[in-house]
């Protein structure tokens, strides 16, 4: 069992699009033994966003509420995967850290507060990065 957390601030926008659309994508591909969930360094248990909803409902992943959760104790088994490099070096424990940079180049930056064209367009960077990801994670295990 592979186990990945996505990390963003307030785990109500970018870290929780990118856990449900890798469940969507893994479940598209029939890809079992995964496991997907993901954290905020500043959660304060707010629900997810109205914007992240939308857009998750376009891409027919989960779009239900939930409440934010904060990134507690690092499991030396599980990838942390963060919207950026400057999360990245937040997380103590850097050998199981990877940023979305180090997938496709860049950051994802925080579409919090902003339109819902912006979270589409996260949604994409997401997508692109979360396809990388799973062809990696694919690869370690052959």
């Amino acid at each position: 069992m592979i186990k990945v957390c996505f990390v963003c601030t307030g785990n109500t926008c970018r870290s929780i699009m990118a856990e449900r659309l890798m469940k969507k994508l893994l479940k598209n591909k029939n890809y079992e033994g995964i496991k997907v969930f993901s954290r905020g360094l500043d959660a304060s248990g707010e629900n997810i966003t109205e914007n992240a909803k939308k857009t998750l409902k376009r891409y027919h992943a989960l779009s239900s509420n939930r409440k934010s959760v904060k990134l507690g104790k690092i499991d030396k088994d599980t990838l942390y995967v963060t919207m950026t490099e400057s999360q990245k070096g937040q997380i103590q424990n850097s050998k199981n850290v990877i940023s979305f940079k180090s997938l496709i180049g860049k950051d994802i930056l925080d579409p919090y507060g902003q339109s819902e064209e912006i979270y589409l367009k996260t949604a994409e960077d997401l997508i692109e990065g979360i396809s990388v990801l799973i062809n990696k994670i694919k690869n370690w295990r052959e």
